[in-house]
C-alpha cells in the first residue's frame, strides 16, 4: 500500500503535506537498533529514489525537501559504526587458481610456471572502500556519490526484501532510462517528465538489483528493465553498464525458470569433472614404480610363472631374475648327463657286437 502511495506522490504539485509524516516515520524506523526495522525503510528506497530524481529534474526543490533528509539521514547513519567511526568496507577478490562455486582450476588450461606467476599464486587481492564524509545537503557533485552508496547497501540486504520491493527497482530502473526518450512512448505510462541524469556506477547498482530481481520471481519486469539500461548505457555510450548488462543478457536462460511462483535462486552451472591424462614428467623413477605395479599385478595373476619375466632394460636386477639363472644350469646339466648315458651306452652296445660268441 505504502508503495501505491508514494508513487502516486510523484505527480501531485504540492505532496509535502502527505511525505512529510511518511519520511519522518521511515527514517524513525531506520534509527532504530532492530534489522528488521531497517530492512523494512530500505525495501522503499527504490521508489523513494525515483521519485527524488523525478522531482530534481523538474526542479522544484521545495517539493523535495523530506526525501532529501531521508535519504541524506539514511546515508550519515550507514556510513558509520555504532560508535560513530567510519566505516571502513572491504571486499576480497577470489583467486582463480583456487576452485569456488563458478569455477574450477582446471577448467582454465595449464599456465608457466613462472617466477611472477608463483608469487601470485596464494596472494589475496583485497579492495577497501569506505571513509565517506557526512553529507548535509545534496549537491549536482555528491547526489550520486550518495545514491550509489545508497543501492550499495540495499543490494547488500537485497536477499531480505518481499516480492513488492523487487517490482519497485524494476520499475525505477526502467523509468529512469527511458523517461523523456522516444522508448517512453512503447511503455503502458506516458506521463510528461524530463530526462534524468544517470551515472554509470548508478546504473551498474542498478543492474545488480535487477539482476537478482529476474532470478526471484520477476522474470518479465527484470528482463524489461535490463533492456531499458542497456538502452540508455549505449545512448550515453557508459561502458561499465554496457559490459555488465550484455553479460547478465547474454547469460540469461532462453525461457523463465520452471517454478512459475515462488522465489527462485540464482542457477550457477558448475563445470563437469571430465577425465583428463595426466602430463606430469615421464622419468626413470616413474618408469620403474609402473613396472612393479605390473609384476604385482601379473604374479597374483598368473603364480609362479611371472617370476620368470626378465626385464634386461632396466638397471636393477630382482631376486625373480635372479632365480632364473640357476634353473637354466640346472637344465644344462641334466642335458650333459644324459648325452654322457647315451654315449656310454652306444659304447657299450658296440662292444658287445664286436666281442665273439662262444
Amino acid at each position: 500500500m505504502l508503495y501505491s502511495t508514494l508513487f502516486c506522490l510523484s505527480p501531485l504539485p504540492s505532496p509535502i503535506q502527505l511525505l512529510e509524516p511518511v519520511c519522518h516515520q521511515l527514517f524513525e524506523l531506520y534509527r532504530s537498533s532492530e534489522d528488521r526495522l531497517r530492512r523494512f525503510t530500505l525495501q522503499f528506497l527504490p521508489e523513494l529514489v525515483w521519485v527524488y530524481l523525478r522531482v530534481t529534474a523538474s526542479r522544484d526543490r521545495q517539493s523535495n525537501g523530506c526525501i532529501e533528509a531521508l535519504l541524506l539521514g539514511i546515508y550519515n547513519l550507514e556510513i558509520v559504526d555504532k560508535d560513530g567511526n567510519s566505516k571502513l568496507l572491504s571486499f576480497t577478490i577470489p583467486s582463480l587458481s583456487k576452485p569456488s562455486v563458478y569455477h574450477e582450476p582446471s577448467s582454465l588450461g595449464s599456465m608457466a610456471l613462472t617466477e611472477g606467476a608463483l608469487c601470485q599464486h596464494d596472494l589475496i587481492r583485497v579492495v577497501y572502500s569506505g571513509l565517506h564524509p557526512q553529507r548535509e545537503t545534496f549537491t549536482a557533485q555528491n547526489r550520486f556519490e550518495v545514491l550509489c552508496f545508497l543501492m550499495l547497501c540495499y543490494n547488500s540486504a537485497v536477499v531480505y526484501m518481499p516480492l513488492s520491493s523487487y517490482q519497485s527497482v524494476c520499475r525505477m530502473s526502467s523509468r529512469l532510462c527511458v523517461c523523456g526518450f522516444p522508448r517512453q512512448q512503447q511503455k503502458l505510462w506516458r506521463e510528461p517528465c524530463n530526462r534524468v541524469l544517470l551515472d554509470p556506477e548508478f546504473m551498474v547498482q542498478m543492474l545488480t538489483a535487477v539482476y537478482h530481481a529476474i532470478y526471484n520471481g520477476e522474470w518479465e519486469m527484470g528482463r524489461e528493465a535490463l533492456e531499458d539500461i542497456l538502452y540508455r548505457a549505449q545512448l550515453e555510450l557508459y561502458s561499465q553498464p554496457l559490459l555488465l548488462g550484455n553479460a547478465m543478457k547474454n547469460s540469461l536462460p532462453e525461457s523463465a525458470p520452471d517454478e512459475p511462483q515462488g522465489r527462485k535462486v540464482l542457477q550457477v552451472e558448475v563445470t563437469p569433472t571430465v577425465s583428463r591424462i595426466s602430463i606430469s614428467a615421464i622419468t626413470t623413477a616413474s618408469i620403474r614404480r609402473h613396472r612393479w605395479k605390473r609384476e604385482d599385478t601379473d604374479g597374483m595373476s598368473g603364480g609362479e610363472d611371472s617370476f620368470n619375466v626378465n626385464d634386461p632394460d632396466e638397471g636393477f636386477s630382482s631376486g625373480a631374475s635372479n632365480s632364473s639363472q640357476p634353473s637354466g644350469t640346472k637344465a644344462g646339466g641334466s642335458g650333459g648327463l644324459r648325452s654322457s648315458s647315451l654315449k656310454s651306452s652306444s659304447n657299450s652296445n658296440q662292444t658287445g657286437s664286436d666281442s665273439p660268441t662262444f
